[in-house]
Protein backbone atom coordinates (compact mmCIF):
# COMPACT_ATOMS: atom_id res chain seq x y z
CA UNK A 1 0.00 0.00 0.00
CA UNK A 2 1.32 3.23 -0.91
CA UNK A 3 2.08 6.11 1.01
CA UNK A 4 -0.41 9.22 0.71
CA UNK A 5 1.80 12.78 0.09
CA UNK A 6 0.76 15.28 2.98
CA UNK A 7 -0.67 17.32 0.40
CA UNK A 8 -3.38 15.05 -0.02
CA UNK A 9 -4.10 14.33 3.26
CA UNK A 10 -4.56 18.07 4.24
CA UNK A 11 -6.54 18.45 1.15
CA UNK A 12 -9.07 15.38 2.20
CA UNK A 13 -8.94 16.95 5.72
CA UNK A 14 -9.91 20.28 4.26
CA UNK A 15 -12.68 18.70 2.46
CA UNK A 16 -14.17 16.78 5.27
CA UNK A 17 -14.68 19.87 6.87
CA UNK A 18 -15.66 22.41 4.46
CA UNK A 19 -18.39 19.05 4.32
CA UNK A 20 -19.06 19.48 7.97
CA UNK A 21 -19.81 23.68 7.18
CA UNK A 22 -21.52 22.70 4.84
CA UNK A 23 -24.40 20.07 6.65
CA UNK A 24 -24.22 22.78 9.73
CA UNK A 25 -25.10 25.90 7.43
CA UNK A 26 -28.13 24.00 5.59
CA UNK A 27 -29.23 21.70 8.83
CA UNK A 28 -29.35 24.72 10.91
CA UNK A 29 -31.61 26.87 9.35
CA UNK A 30 -33.38 24.11 8.02
CA UNK A 31 -34.51 22.77 11.84
CA UNK A 32 -34.87 25.86 13.09
CA UNK A 33 -37.48 27.02 10.40
CA UNK A 34 -39.34 23.56 10.96
CA UNK A 35 -39.25 24.85 14.52
CA UNK A 36 -40.96 28.08 13.50
CA UNK A 37 -43.69 27.33 11.19
CA UNK A 38 -44.97 24.23 13.98
CA UNK A 39 -44.70 26.62 16.41
CA UNK A 40 -46.73 29.32 14.03
CA UNK A 41 -49.24 26.71 13.23
CA UNK A 42 -49.58 25.31 16.80
CA UNK A 43 -50.10 29.12 18.32
CA UNK A 44 -53.09 30.16 15.19
CA UNK A 45 -55.04 26.65 16.89
CA UNK A 46 -54.53 27.20 20.10
CA UNK A 47 -51.77 24.49 21.04
CA UNK A 48 -49.01 24.08 22.80
CA UNK A 49 -45.78 26.00 21.03
CA UNK A 50 -43.90 24.38 23.71
CA UNK A 51 -43.28 20.61 22.80
CA UNK A 52 -40.73 21.00 20.15
CA UNK A 53 -37.84 22.95 20.90
CA UNK A 54 -35.45 23.58 18.20
CA UNK A 55 -32.89 21.21 19.45
CA UNK A 56 -35.15 18.40 19.12
CA UNK A 57 -35.37 19.40 15.11
CA UNK A 58 -31.88 19.63 14.78
CA UNK A 59 -30.87 16.31 16.66
CA UNK A 60 -33.82 14.45 14.39
CA UNK A 61 -32.07 16.09 10.67
CA UNK A 62 -28.33 16.16 12.09
CA UNK A 63 -28.24 12.77 13.57
CA UNK A 64 -28.94 10.47 10.84
CA UNK A 65 -26.89 12.55 8.56
CA UNK A 66 -24.22 12.12 10.09
CA UNK A 67 -24.50 8.23 11.24
CA UNK A 68 -25.82 7.60 7.45
CA UNK A 69 -22.59 8.96 6.23
CA UNK A 70 -20.68 6.90 8.36
CA UNK A 71 -22.40 4.09 6.85
CA UNK A 72 -21.72 4.75 3.57
CA UNK A 73 -18.20 5.35 4.04
CA UNK A 74 -17.68 1.66 5.51
CA UNK A 75 -19.97 0.27 2.74
CA UNK A 76 -22.68 -0.99 4.82
CA UNK A 77 -25.10 1.18 2.72
CA UNK A 78 -25.64 1.94 -0.92
CA UNK A 79 -26.99 5.63 -1.65
CA UNK A 80 -30.69 4.16 -2.13
CA UNK A 81 -30.58 2.38 1.59
CA UNK A 82 -28.33 5.85 2.64
CA UNK A 83 -31.71 7.88 1.68
CA UNK A 84 -34.23 5.46 2.99
CA UNK A 85 -31.95 5.37 6.14
CA UNK A 86 -31.72 9.14 6.87
CA UNK A 87 -36.18 9.44 6.50
CA UNK A 88 -36.22 5.74 9.19
CA UNK A 89 -33.71 7.76 11.15
CA UNK A 90 -35.47 11.18 11.10
CA UNK A 91 -39.11 9.80 11.75
CA UNK A 92 -37.74 7.76 15.01
CA UNK A 93 -35.99 10.51 16.47
CA UNK A 94 -37.98 13.37 15.92
CA UNK A 95 -41.04 11.10 17.15
CA UNK A 96 -38.81 9.91 20.77
CA UNK A 97 -35.34 9.62 21.46
CA UNK A 98 -35.53 6.01 23.12
CA UNK A 99 -36.11 5.10 19.77
CA UNK A 100 -33.40 6.50 18.28
CA UNK A 101 -31.30 5.05 20.61
CA UNK A 102 -32.70 1.76 19.51
CA UNK A 103 -32.37 2.08 16.03
CA UNK A 104 -28.36 3.53 16.75
CA UNK A 105 -27.91 0.03 18.67
CA UNK A 106 -29.33 -1.72 15.82
CA UNK A 107 -27.21 -0.27 12.92
CA UNK A 108 -24.29 -0.11 14.80
CA UNK A 109 -23.93 -3.69 16.44
CA UNK A 110 -25.27 -4.99 12.57
CA UNK A 111 -23.04 -3.60 11.04
CA UNK A 112 -20.06 -4.89 13.28
CA UNK A 113 -22.02 -7.96 13.29
CA UNK A 114 -21.87 -8.14 9.34
CA UNK A 115 -18.28 -7.55 9.10
CA UNK A 116 -17.61 -10.28 11.47
CA UNK A 117 -16.01 -13.40 9.88
CA UNK A 118 -16.42 -11.95 6.56
CA UNK A 119 -13.90 -14.42 4.73
CA UNK A 120 -15.80 -17.29 5.96
CA UNK A 121 -19.27 -16.06 4.75
CA UNK A 122 -17.58 -15.49 1.11
CA UNK A 123 -17.26 -19.33 1.27
CA UNK A 124 -20.57 -19.83 2.45
CA UNK A 125 -22.97 -17.32 0.97
CA UNK A 126 -23.71 -17.23 -2.80
CA UNK A 127 -24.81 -13.33 -2.80
CA UNK A 128 -21.84 -12.51 -0.25
CA UNK A 129 -21.49 -8.57 -0.49
CA UNK A 130 -18.49 -6.85 1.45
CA UNK A 131 -20.01 -5.11 4.28
CA UNK A 132 -23.00 -6.38 3.99
CA UNK A 133 -24.01 -3.34 1.42
CA UNK A 134 -28.00 -2.83 2.14
CA UNK A 135 -29.85 -1.25 -0.11
CA UNK A 136 -33.41 0.79 0.41
CA UNK A 137 -35.52 -2.48 -0.09
CA UNK A 138 -33.41 -4.13 2.79
CA UNK A 139 -33.66 -0.90 4.90
CA UNK A 140 -37.33 -0.88 4.60
CA UNK A 141 -37.84 -4.22 5.54
CA UNK A 142 -35.34 -3.85 8.69
CA UNK A 143 -36.77 -0.64 9.92
CA UNK A 144 -40.09 0.72 7.80
CA UNK A 145 -42.64 -0.91 10.78
CA UNK A 146 -40.50 0.68 13.30
CA UNK A 147 -40.98 4.18 11.10
CA UNK A 148 -44.82 3.44 10.32
CA UNK A 149 -45.52 2.90 14.08
CA UNK A 150 -42.73 5.96 14.86
CA UNK A 151 -45.19 8.25 12.49
CA UNK A 152 -48.08 6.92 13.97
CA UNK A 153 -46.53 7.43 18.01
CA UNK A 154 -45.80 10.90 16.71
CA UNK A 155 -49.61 12.18 15.38
CA UNK A 156 -51.17 9.95 18.48
CA UNK A 157 -48.78 11.55 21.20
CA UNK A 158 -46.07 14.17 19.82
CA UNK A 159 -42.30 14.18 20.16
CA UNK A 160 -41.30 13.44 23.08
CA UNK A 161 -39.98 10.51 26.03
CA UNK A 162 -42.70 8.72 28.49
CA UNK A 163 -42.49 6.39 30.55
CA UNK A 164 -44.72 2.79 29.57
CA UNK A 165 -47.78 3.40 31.62
CA UNK A 166 -50.54 1.53 30.15
CA UNK A 167 -52.83 2.81 33.14
CA UNK A 168 -52.28 6.83 31.80
CA UNK A 169 -51.31 6.38 28.07
CA UNK A 170 -52.35 3.15 26.72
CA UNK A 171 -52.13 3.70 23.33
CA UNK A 172 -48.87 5.20 23.40
CA UNK A 173 -47.55 2.55 25.43
CA UNK A 174 -48.46 -0.18 22.69
CA UNK A 175 -47.14 1.87 19.84
CA UNK A 176 -43.72 2.66 22.05
CA UNK A 177 -43.88 -1.43 22.68
CA UNK A 178 -44.68 -1.94 18.92
CA UNK A 179 -41.43 0.30 18.00
CA UNK A 180 -39.40 -1.75 20.33
CA UNK A 181 -40.61 -4.95 19.39
CA UNK A 182 -40.08 -4.35 15.21
CA UNK A 183 -35.98 -2.87 15.85
CA UNK A 184 -35.66 -6.03 18.33
CA UNK A 185 -36.61 -8.05 15.83
CA UNK A 186 -34.65 -7.09 13.08
CA UNK A 187 -31.40 -7.17 15.47
CA UNK A 188 -32.09 -10.27 16.68
CA UNK A 189 -32.55 -12.26 13.27
CA UNK A 190 -29.64 -10.36 12.06
CA UNK A 191 -27.29 -11.31 14.54
CA UNK A 192 -28.53 -14.89 14.03
CA UNK A 193 -27.92 -15.16 10.39
CA UNK A 194 -24.30 -13.16 10.87
CA UNK A 195 -23.18 -15.02 13.71
CA UNK A 196 -25.21 -18.30 13.38
CA UNK A 197 -23.72 -18.80 10.47
CA UNK A 198 -19.73 -18.46 10.87
CA UNK A 199 -19.84 -19.54 14.59
CA UNK A 200 -19.35 -23.27 15.94
CA UNK A 201 -18.95 -26.59 13.69
CA UNK A 202 -21.97 -28.38 12.81
CA UNK A 203 -24.49 -27.64 10.54
CA UNK A 204 -28.06 -26.26 11.33
CA UNK A 205 -31.67 -27.57 11.66
CA UNK A 206 -34.95 -27.38 9.83
CA UNK A 207 -36.99 -25.80 12.13
CA UNK A 208 -40.01 -27.53 11.07
CA UNK A 209 -38.71 -30.89 10.91
CA UNK A 210 -35.93 -30.92 12.75
CA UNK A 211 -33.29 -32.44 10.00
CA UNK A 212 -29.89 -31.35 9.31
CA UNK A 213 -29.32 -28.72 6.39
CA UNK A 214 -26.68 -26.70 5.16
CA UNK A 215 -25.70 -23.40 6.09
CA UNK A 216 -27.56 -20.66 4.92
CA UNK A 217 -30.31 -22.71 4.48
CA UNK A 218 -33.48 -21.07 4.77
CA UNK A 219 -35.21 -21.97 7.63
CA UNK A 220 -32.08 -23.29 9.63
CA UNK A 221 -31.01 -22.76 13.10
CA UNK A 222 -28.73 -23.67 15.34
CA UNK A 223 -28.29 -23.39 19.03
CA UNK A 224 -26.15 -20.50 18.56
CA UNK A 225 -28.27 -18.04 16.04
CA UNK A 226 -30.63 -18.50 19.15
CA UNK A 227 -28.46 -17.55 22.18
CA UNK A 228 -27.48 -14.75 19.60
CA UNK A 229 -31.14 -13.80 19.22
CA UNK A 230 -31.82 -13.99 22.56
CA UNK A 231 -28.68 -11.54 23.18
CA UNK A 232 -30.03 -8.98 19.96
CA UNK A 233 -33.43 -8.81 21.59
CA UNK A 234 -31.79 -8.08 25.13
CA UNK A 235 -29.47 -5.38 24.14
CA UNK A 236 -32.51 -3.36 22.20
CA UNK A 237 -34.14 -3.50 24.91
CA UNK A 238 -30.84 -2.69 27.63
CA UNK A 239 -30.79 0.42 25.04
CA UNK A 240 -34.20 1.71 25.26
CA UNK A 241 -34.59 1.24 28.95
CA UNK A 242 -31.07 3.09 28.93
CA UNK A 243 -32.08 6.12 27.16
CA UNK A 244 -35.78 6.30 29.14
CA UNK A 245 -33.40 6.71 32.63
CA UNK A 246 -31.32 9.77 30.62
CA UNK A 247 -33.49 11.69 29.30
CA UNK A 248 -37.19 11.42 31.23
CA UNK A 249 -37.52 13.48 34.42
CA UNK A 250 -36.81 10.97 37.92
CA UNK A 251 -39.78 12.18 39.59
CA UNK A 252 -41.88 11.22 36.34
CA UNK A 253 -40.07 7.38 36.89
CA UNK A 254 -40.20 7.11 40.15
CA UNK A 255 -44.33 7.81 40.09
CA UNK A 256 -44.76 5.61 37.26
CA UNK A 257 -44.48 1.71 37.26
CA UNK A 258 -41.16 0.23 36.52
CA UNK A 259 -40.01 0.26 33.38
CA UNK A 260 -36.76 -2.18 33.45
CA UNK A 261 -39.28 -5.20 31.99
CA UNK A 262 -38.92 -3.00 28.75
CA UNK A 263 -35.75 -5.02 28.79
CA UNK A 264 -37.33 -8.50 28.96
CA UNK A 265 -39.96 -7.37 26.40
CA UNK A 266 -36.85 -6.73 23.68
CA UNK A 267 -35.51 -9.89 24.53
CA UNK A 268 -38.78 -12.14 24.21
CA UNK A 269 -39.40 -9.85 21.05
CA UNK A 270 -36.12 -10.84 19.57
CA UNK A 271 -36.14 -14.36 20.60
CA UNK A 272 -39.99 -14.74 19.22
CA UNK A 273 -39.56 -12.60 15.81
CA UNK A 274 -36.25 -14.63 14.77
CA UNK A 275 -38.24 -18.08 14.82
CA UNK A 276 -40.99 -17.03 13.14
CA UNK A 277 -38.94 -16.05 10.66
CA UNK A 278 -36.84 -19.02 10.43
CA UNK A 279 -40.63 -20.75 10.12
CA UNK A 280 -41.61 -18.54 7.58
CA UNK A 281 -38.16 -18.89 5.73
CA UNK A 282 -38.34 -22.58 5.74
CA UNK A 283 -42.24 -22.71 4.58
CA UNK A 284 -42.67 -19.53 2.50
CA UNK A 285 -39.02 -18.84 1.24
CA UNK A 286 -37.96 -20.17 -2.13
CA UNK A 287 -34.52 -22.19 -1.83
CA UNK A 288 -32.55 -23.25 -4.89
CA UNK A 289 -31.71 -22.60 -8.32
CA UNK A 290 -33.93 -21.27 -11.35
CA UNK A 291 -33.27 -22.97 -14.80
CA UNK A 292 -34.58 -20.69 -17.94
Amino acid sequence: MRDLSPDIVDSRRDDRVMLLIFVLAVVLPVSMSFWIVTSFLAYTNGGDTSSTSPARWLISILSPIVITSWGLRRKGLDYTGAFAAIFIGFVLTFSNYCFSASLICFFFTCSKATKFRSERKRQVEDNFKEGGQRNWVQVLCNGGMAAEMGLMYLIDRGSGERVIDFDTDYRGSWLAIGVLAAIACSNADTWASEFGSVVGSSQPFLITGWRRVPRGTNGGVSFVGIVVSILGGFVIGLSYYCCQLLTINREILADGPPQWPIVVVGTLAGILGSLIDSILGATLQFSGWLVF
